[in-house]
C-alpha cells in the first residue's frame, strides 16, 4: 500500500467545491475524521493535513516558521520532513492555497531540515551527510552553502534571515547524562536546572567557516533562534523554573550587547515561551503576575527593550503557546488543560485573539476537548503550537484526538451558512 504523505487532494477538492457536503460533527467523535469537516462548537471549518494513517507533517515548534509566501499568489507554502517512496526522509512543500504537496529534495541521503529559515533569500534551509544545503520552495533550485569538515561541530538549530550563519547551543557531557537517566521532563527538569552546569551558544559563519562562542554561563540555555529579519540578532532563554529565572535575552552578533528582555516586578512572576513577530521588531511572550493568578500576553521591543504591548486574558483564554499574525492585528493560542499552570476549567480550545485596549477579545476555533495535552499511560501528549499562515487565513496546529498525531488548519473566517446553522 503507499505511503500516505498528504490530504487527499482529489477528495478535498470535492468537499471545497460542494461536491459533498462538508460534515457538521464534534471535533474528534469519530476516529477517523473525515478529511474535513465543520467543527460543530464553532461553526469554522478544519482540514487534515496529514493521512489519517500517519504523522506525516512534523509538528513544528510553535516559535519556528514553516511558511514561505509564494511571490506569485498561487499559494504560501509550508515546508516539513516526510519520507519518500523509498522512506528516505527528504523535505517537502504544502501549498496552502491547493493543500497539494511537492518533493523539494532528492537522493539517497536522509535530510535534516532547520527548524528556522531564511526569509530574507526566501530559503529553506537543510543538511543532507555531511553538507548544508539552501533550497528555494518555489523554484526547487537547490544550492551548496557549506560542506562540513571532519571533527568541525556546526549546528542547524537556527539560521539567519539572509542564511549566512547558523547557531545552536550546547552542554556538558554530564547535563547530557542527566537526560538519559532522567527522560521524562517532570524528573529531568529540575535537575538541569539546579546543576548549573556549563553552557554554550556557538555561532558558525556559513561563509567563512568560522566558528564562535558568542555567549557561555553556568546555566541552562535554550529556545535559540535568530530574528525572522535582522540577521545581527539572536534570541535564547534560560531554561528552568519561571520563577527562579530571568529568562528572556537578546544577543547583537555585531556588537556583543546581551540584554535582559523582561525583568520581573513582583516575586513569583514568570515569563516565557518567547518568540518573535513576524517583523521582528517584537518579542511576545506568556507573562503571569504573579504565576498562576493574572495572566497576559506581552511584547518588548527587540531593540530597546521597552515594553511594547500587554494583553490580560482569564485562566480559560491562557495558552500554552501563542502566535501573532504577520501584520501584528490578532493573536492565536492553543489553549491547554485542567493540569496546566492555569488550571483552566474549560480550557481546551485553539483560540483566536483580537486586541480590546489592555485586554483580549477571545473567539474559540476549534474544540480540542477530545485532544491529550499531556502524556498519560499508553497516550503520547502534544501541545498543538499554534502557527498562523502568511495570508491571515487559517491557523495550523497539532492534534491526536483521532488517536494519533495529526496536523491540522482550522479556516479563521466563518462562512454565512456556518454562521446560521450555529445560530449566530
Amino acid at each position: 500500500m503507499k505511503k500516505i504523505t498528504i490530504l487527499s487532494v482529489c477528495l478535498f477538492n470535492m468537499f471545497a467545491t460542494g461536491i459533498f457536503a462538508q460534515q457538521t460533527l464534534v471535533t474528534g467523535s469519530l476516529k477517523p475524521m473525515p478529511d474535513v469537516w465543520i467543527d460543530k462548537e464553532t461553526g469554522h471549518k478544519i482540514v487534515r493535513l496529514t493521512g489519517p494513517t500517519g504523522n506525516a507533517i512534523k509538528n513544528w515548534y510553535f516559535h519556528n516558521n514553516p511558511f514561505f509566501v509564494a511571490p506569485d499568489g498561487l499559494g504560501d507554502k509550508m515546508v516539513f520532513m516526510d519520507v519518500d517512496s523509498k522512506n528516505v526522509r527528504q523535505v517537502f512543500a504544502l501549498n496552502m492555497k491547493t493543500f497539494k504537496s511537492d518533493q523539494l529534495t532528492f537522493g539517497p541521503s536522509p535530510k535534516t531540515l532547520a527548524s528556522t529559515s531564511a526569509q530574507k533569500t526566501h530559503e529553506f534551509i537543510f543538511q543532507a551527510a555531511d553538507s548544508i544545503y539552501a533550497g528555494n520552495p518555489d523554484t526547487k533550485k537547490i544550492r551548496l552553502l557549506y560542506v562540513i569538515k571532519p571533527g568541525e561541530k556546526v549546528g542547524l538549530s537556527t539560521v539567519t534571515a539572509d542564511a549566512t550563519m547558523v547557531a545552536a547551543g550546547s552542554s556538558t557531557p554530564e547535563q547530557a547524562a542527566i537526560l538519559k537517566q532522567y527522560p521524562a521532563k517532570s524528573d529531568y527538569f529540575n535537575r538541569i536546572y539546579d546543576a548549573h552546569l556549563l553552557n554554550t551558544i556557538t555561532t558558525f559563519d556559513l561563509r567563512t567557516g568560522i566558528s564562535k562562542k558568542v555567549h557561555e554561563e553556568n546555566n541552562w540555555l535554550g529556545h535559540v533562534q535568530f530574528s525572522p529579519v535582522d540577521p545581527d540578532i539572536l534570541l535564547f532563554c534560560h531554561e528552568g523554573p519561571w520563577e527562579k529565572v530571568d529568562r528572556i535575552w537578546r544577543y547583537n552578533i555585531k556588537t556583543e550587547e546581551l540584554l535582559l528582555m523582561h525583568k520581573r516586578s513582583m516575586q513569583n512572576e514568570i515569563a516565557g515561551h518567547e518568540f518573535f513577530a513576524p517583523d521582528g521588531k517584537t518579542i511576545w511572550f506568556d507573562l503571569q503576575k504573579p504565576k498562576g493568578k493574572t495572566f497576559f500576553l506581552s511584547g518588548t521591543n527587540v531593540q530597546s527593550g521597552k515594553s511594547v504591548a500587554t494583553y490580560q486574558m482569564t485562566a480559560d483564554e491562557w495558552s500554552i503557546h501563542f502566535a501573532v499574525s504577520p501584520e501584528n492585528d490578532f493573536f492565536a493560542g492553543d489553549g491547554g488543560d485542567s493540569t496546566q499552570v492555569a488550571r483552566a476549567k474549560n480550557g481546551q480550545w485553539i483560540y483566536l485573539f483580537h486586541p480590546e485596549g489592555t485586554k483580549f477579545r477571545s473567539e474559540k476555533l476549534v474544540d480540542m476537548r477530545a485532544h491529550i495535552y499531556r502524556e498519560k499511560p499508553q497516550t503520547k501528549g502534544l501541545e498543538p503550537n499554534v502557527h498562523i499562515t502568511p495570508d491571515g487565513k487559517w491557523i495550523v496546529f497539532g492534534g491526536n484526538f483521532e488517536g494519533t498525531i495529526q496536523t491540522y488548519a482550522v479556516e479563521i473566517a466563518k462562512s454565512a451558512k456556518n454562521n446560521l446553522q450555529k445560530g449566530d
